[in-house]
């Protein structure tokens, strides 16, 4: 083994009695050879040098990132998923400016995000080609690529869904120029352009009310429609992407009568598709399960007696940290007030809560989005009561209750077509629209809810200091001492709150912080 140096006075590295010490410095040595170490008695930290250049070591009690927005000294701090420093705190809500994904005759809009790419794509009908537009969003404004037509002939009924086993968007439409046969494409990202495989033809006959998902259990899209050409009967077939290529199974006929307004989604937690419908102005759910290449249904469950009605777009969806369907619609048996329900899905059957009116004015067009950072429904919408403006309303949830914020108004422009999608990377909320106006232009607007930064998994440490937007910031990190506090009770087990502050009493999320070994420095654990 070799030797340990031994230096000649108390700044050298040396042997002490039960200890070996590190040279200390306020800065960097001006000369070093690779494989120097020292302790930066300055910022706290012990530092190594590679050749060129000295750097912290990881887990010396400090890690080194780039502050995004200001950080003040001691404050607490999370990674984002961009891996920059951000202090712990909330936000107001926000609503970014209109920025236009087409400028041309849009509509039978709909969307999904893609979690490989960190962008929206969104689906539309351009006069009468079907196109996709990727969109990326940053802060509270979104930036598209170039449109993509997928079908030239005239495209309705558009859906959307994302195969997370295969990286596919995969788009299901009827297309009009092709005697209205239900069909679907494969396509893949590569920046923001997309790349469409051949269509496959999934009904042969008058195909409308398409509503595509992705079961993740068993890597397969479900296509759910209504059949007009067969007495418009309720159906559903299953598909199997492979490249940019897709099969689909035998025709599964699950409502044998006039089926209306159908929409569906996918239950991750249970590994169930809920499809939800219209009959005989009452409206419905039933719970279907994958085996193979085919799909069996349980019994219908009411959940609205006056016929609930939606477009195209995302009128249902699955939150799976609460473990609920949601789903907005116009309610025709109270004054097409705008309403939402949640239910909880047990085997191949389905319980609902009670309604909740977010709009008491006649709607169109819901859709639906759950932001699960700050744990809040978006509903978007058409207000039919107000000049047709495109309108959102947040609320929460707990158990089944839902409770909905005062209606918002996002444009002043007549619209059809509301959207709203999550982009759950940027924790965003993608709000679209087809302005009504010749042409009817696609818009858009990103919102920022309001809540915290704060998550389970994402809080670091403490700023070792104050730093400005930009700035490498030191965050002293677990097993280090923050002195810069204040207040504390020694001993204490102090936890995070949603806005930044410290308590003995653990917030929602449970965040520790660590311990109180005095007045103002607290012993950083995780």
């Amino acid at each position: 083994m070799a030797p340990i140096f031994v230096g000649s006075n108390s700044d050298d590295t040396r042997i002490r009695s039960n200890r070996v010490g590190l040279a200390a410095s306020t800065s960097d040595p001006g000369t070093a050879s690779e494989g120097d170490i020292y302790y930066d008695s300055t910022n706290n930290q012990i530092k190594t040098y590679d050749g060129s250049s000295w750097s912290a070591i990881q887990g010396s009690g400090t890690v080194e990132l780039v502050a995004s927005g200001g950080i003040s000294n001691g404050q607490p701090v999370i990674v984002s998923k961009r891996g920059k420093a951000v202090g712990v705190g909330t936000t107001s809500e926000s609503l970014g400016s209109i920025v236009s994904f087409d400028t041309g005759n849009t509509r039978r809009h709909n969307a999904v995000f893609d979690p490989d790419t960190n962008q929206v794509a969104l689906v539309y009908a351009k006069d009468t080609p079907g196109y996709v537009v990727m969109g990326s969003i940053s802060g509270n404004t979104v930036t598209y690529g170039t449109p993509v037509e997928f079908n030239s002939g005239n495209t309705q009924h558009n859906s959307i869904t994302y195969d997370t086993t295969n990286n596919r968007l995969v788009v299901a439409f009827q297309d009009s120029g092709d005697s209205q046969k239900g069909k679907v494409i494969v396509g893949t990202v590569t920046g923001t352009a997309v790349t469409f495989g051949s269509e496959q033809q999934f009904e042969n006959g008058n195909t409308q009310l398409t509503s595509i998902v992705f079961d993740d259990s068993n890597d397969k899209v479900v296509i759910t429609y209504q059949d007009t050409g067969d007495y418009y009967y309720g159906k559903s077939v299953v598909g199997t992407v492979s490249g940019n290529s897709i099969s689909v199974g035998s025709v599964v006929e699950w409502n044998s009568t006039t089926t209306e307004y159908i929409t569906s989604t996918f239950d991750s937690t249970n590994k169930k598709v809920i499809v939800a419908y219209s009959q005989s102005s009452n409206a419905y759910m039933r719970v279907g399960t994958v085996s193979g290449n085919t799909i069996s249904f349980g019994s219908a469950v009411q959940f609205n007696s006056g016929g609930a009605q939606y477009n195209n777009g995302t009128p249902m969806i699955y939150v799976p940290s609460i473990d609920k369907v949601l789903i907005a619609y116009r309610d025709g048996g109270n004054s097409n007030y705008g309403t939402i329900i949640a239910g909880t899905v047990s085997g191949n059957s389905i319980s609902f809560g009670s309604e909740t009116v977010f709009e008491n004015s006649s709607i169109y067009d819901p859709s639906l989005a759950y932001n699960t950072q700050t744990k809040n429904i978006v509903v978007a919408y058409r207000d039919a009561g107000d000049n047709d403006y495109c309108k959102y309303s947040v609320g929460t949830i707990s158990g089944t209750t839902i409770t909905m914020g005062t209606p918002v108004t996002a444009s002043t422009d007549s619209i059809s077509e509301a959207n709203a999608t999550y982009d759950s990377f940027n924790n965003r909320v993608l709000l679209h629209w087809a302005k009504d106006d010749s042409p009817e232009r696609g818009d858009s607007k990103v919102l920022r809810n309001e809540g915290s930064n704060l998550t389970s998994e994402n809080f670091i440490g403490f700023s070792d200091a104050a730093y400005t937007d930009g700035q490498t910031a030191n965050i002293q990190i677990i097993s280090s001492i923050d002195d810069a506090q204040s207040g504390l009770t020694t001993g204490s087990k102090f936890y995070v709150q949603n806005d930044g502050t410290l308590s003995t009493t653990a917030g929602d999320p449970s965040v520790l912080a660590g311990t109180a070994v005095s007045g103002t420095e607290i012993l950083i654990k995780q």
